[in-house]
C-alpha cells in the first residue's frame, strides 16, 4: 500500500466518509449488472439457449433451477477466498479492483459466446469476480467510519441496501425488455413502430433470440466495466485499511476469534434457510409467473403485459419504499414500545420469510385448478405483490440487519472474514436448493413435490428455523468492534 492513501478512518470526522459516494456508485453499477444478467438467466436456460450450430441446448425445469442456485452458490463460495485474500495479502481494495476484471471478462463470454460453454465459462468469472469482492465492499463500506461517525454505520448499511436496489430493480426493469425487443422482427416492430421505415426494413430481419441475448447480456457488462471506473476514480478518497498477515494469523488463533466465530456461526446456519426461500423469486417464482395472466392494464385494443421475469422487479421496488419507511417511522416507533434488537429483527424476519412461501403454495394451489375445459386456472399475475412484499420485509429484517450485525461483532483484522462466513450463508441456502431440486425428480422424471407442495415444503422448513432461533437470540451476548479502537471492543458486552 503506498504512503498516498489513508490507512485508518478520521477519528475526528462526525458525518458521512467522503469515499461513501464512490463506494455507493460502483455499488449501484455492479448490481445492475449483477441482477441484470440474473433476470433473464432462469427463462434463458428453458427457452431460448442455442449451441453453436443454432440448435436449442435448454434445460428442464428442475435442472435450471439448480442450475441458477448452483450459480449463485458459487458466487456466494468465492466469499472465503476473497476474505483472506484481503485481509491477510493484498487489501480490500486490491482485490475489489483486480477480480472486477474476471466479473467483466465473464460478462464477455455470456454476450459473445453461443452455447453452454460461452454459458458456464461466463457464469464462472462472474462468480469469481462478485463472490471474491463481495466480502471486501461491504467491510470496506465499515473501514471509512471511526469513532467520531460509528453512529451512522445503521443507517449507511440500510441505505447501502437501498442503493444496491436501484441497481437491481433499473436492470430488472431494462434487461427483460431489452431482450424482448429483440426477440424477433414483430417484436422489434412492436417496440420500435416509431422508427423510420429504411430503419425497420434493414434491422428488424436480423432480431432473433440470439441477439436479443447478446444485447441483453452485454448491457449488464457494460455496467460491470463503468462499475470498475467509479471505484478506481474513488481511491484517493479511501482509508485503505492495509493487509496485516502475520497479525491476521495471530488473530486466526486468538481465544477472541474463535469466540466470536463460534458465537455467530449459529446465526449463519439459520438463516441459510432463509436464503433457500429468498433466492428462488429468481427461478422458481418466475416458473410460476409463466403460468398467470400477464396482462396488468387493458384500455380498449391497448394492454400492457408483464414479462414473467420482470415479476422480479417487485423485490427491489419494494426495498425502495420500505427502507424509508423502517428507517424514520417504523423501527422509531417500535423502540418505543419495545428495543427491537438486532437479532430480534432476524427473528421476525425468519417468519414472514414463511409466510411469504405459504403464500405462493395458496397461489400454486390456485394455478392447479383445473376448469370444466381442462385447462389449468390462471390467477392474476398482480397477486404475486402480496408474497413479494412480505419476502421484502423479511430481506430488510434478515439481510441488513445481518450485514451490520456481522461487522460489528467481527474483530477489526477479521472483518473481511466474517463478512465471507455470512455471506457462505448465502451460498449454502442456493446449494440446499440446488441439491433438493435434483432430489426431488423421480427416475421417470416426476417430482416427488409437485405443484403447491413444492412451496408448503419450503415454508415448513422456513418455519421450523424460525421457531428454532428464538432461543438462540434470547442468549446471544452482543459486542461492538470499530475501526480505529486498537482490535478492543468498544463498549462492555451487553446481554441482548
Amino acid at each position: 500500500m503506498t504512503a498516498a492513501y489513508r490507512t485508518t478512518p478520521d477519528q475526528t470526522l462526525t458525518t458521512m466518509p467522503p469515499g461513501i459516494p464512490y463506494i455507493i456508485g460502483n455499488e449501484a453499477a455492479e448490481r445492475f449488472s449483477f441482477y441484470g444478467m440474473k433476470a433473464i438467466l432462469y427463462l434463458y436456460l428453458t427457452q431460448y439457449i442455442v449451441d453453436a450450430s443454432n440448435q436449442s441446448a435448454v434445460y428442464k425445469k428442475e435442472d435450471a433451477t439448480a442450475l441458477v442456485h448452483l450459480f449463485v452458490a458459487m458466487a456466494y463460495l468465492f466469499p472465503i477466498i476473497g476474505g483472506p485474500l484481503a485481509d491477510a495479502l493484498l487489501g480490500k481494495y486490491r482485490v475489489i479492483l483486480w477480480l472486477s476484471w474476471a466479473y467483466c471478462l465473464g460478462h464477455l463470454s455470456l454476450a459473445t459466446i453461443d452455447g453452454r460453454n460461452g454459458l458456464w465459462l461466463g457464469l464462472t468469472l462472474i462468480a469469481i469476480g462478485a463472490g471474491g469482492i463481495k466480502p471486501c465492499v461491504s467491510s470496506h463500506v465499515g473501514d471509512q467510519f471511526g469513532r467520531g461517525n460509528q453512529h451512522l454505520l445503521s443507517r449507511v448499511f440500510r441505505w447501502f441496501y437501498f442503493v444496491i436496489n436501484v441497481g437491481a430493480l433499473t436492470s430488472m426493469a431494462i434487461i427483460p425488455r431489452t431482450r424482448d425487443i429483440f426477440l424477433s422482427p414483430e417484436n422489434g416492430a412492436a417496440y420500435l413502430h416509431f422508427l423510420p421505415t429504411a430503419w425497420k426494413d434493414a434491422i428488424f430481419p436480423h432480431f432473433s433470440p440470439t441477439l436479443a441475448h447478446h444485447i441483453a447480456f452485454g448491457v449488464p457488462g457494460v455496467l460491470m466495466l463503468l462499475a470498475t471506473l467509479i471505484f478506481w476514480l474513488g481511491r484517493n478518497k479511501y482509508a485503505h485499511v492495509p493487509p496485516a498477515r502475520e497479525e491476521f494469523i495471530e488473530v486466526l488463533k486468538s481465544d477472541e476469534c474463535r469466540r466470536t466465530i463460534t458465537k455467530l456461526l449459529p446465526l449463519f446456519a439459520f438463516i441459510v434457510i432463509f436464503w433457500a426461500l429468498f433466492d428462488q423469486t429468481m427461478s422458481t417464482w418466475v416458473e410460476q409467473a409463466t403460468h398467470m395472466e400477464s396482462t396488468v392494464l387493458r384500455w380498449g385494443d391497448w394492454k400492457w403485459s408483464m414479462l414473467p421475469d420482470e415479476t422480479q422487479t417487485f423485490n427491489p421496488m419494494f426495498v425502495l419504499l420500505f427502507i424509508p419507511f423502517f428507517d424514520l417511522a417504523l423501527f422509531p416507533a417500535i423502540s418505543k414500545i419495545f428495543t427491537l434488537t438486532p437479532l430480534r429483527r432476524v427473528s421476525i424476519g425468519l417468519f414472514l420469510a414463511a409466510l411469504a412461501f405459504a403464500v405462493s403454495g395458496f397461489i400454486q394451489m390456485e394455478i392447479d385448478q383445473v376448469g370444466p375445459s381442462g385447462q389449468h386456472f390462471r390467477p392474476w399475475i398482480m397477486w404475486l405483490v402480496v408474497p413479494y412484499a412480505i419476502i421484502t420485509t423479511a430481506e430488510i429484517l434478515v439481510s441488513t440487519t445481518c450485514l451490520e450485525f456481522s461487522y460489528t461483532q467481527a474483530p477489526n483484522r477479521l472483518k473481511s472474514i466474517v463478512m465471507s462466513l455470512y455471506l457462505v450463508s448465502v451460498f449454502a441456502g442456493n446449494m440446499l436448493t440446488s441439491v433438493i431440486n435434483k432430489l426431488i425428480i423421480r427416475k421417470d422424471g416426476s417430482s416427488m413435490l409437485e405443484g403447491s407442495s413444492y412451496y408448503w415444503f419450503f415454508a415448513g422448513m422456513m418455519l421450523i428455523a424460525a421457531v428454532g432461533f428464538i432461543p438462540y437470540a434470547m442468549f446471544y451476548r452482543e459486542e461492538r468492534f470499530i475501526q480505529g479502537d486498537n482490535g478492543e471492543a468498544n463498549g462492555k458486552p451487553a446481554r441482548k
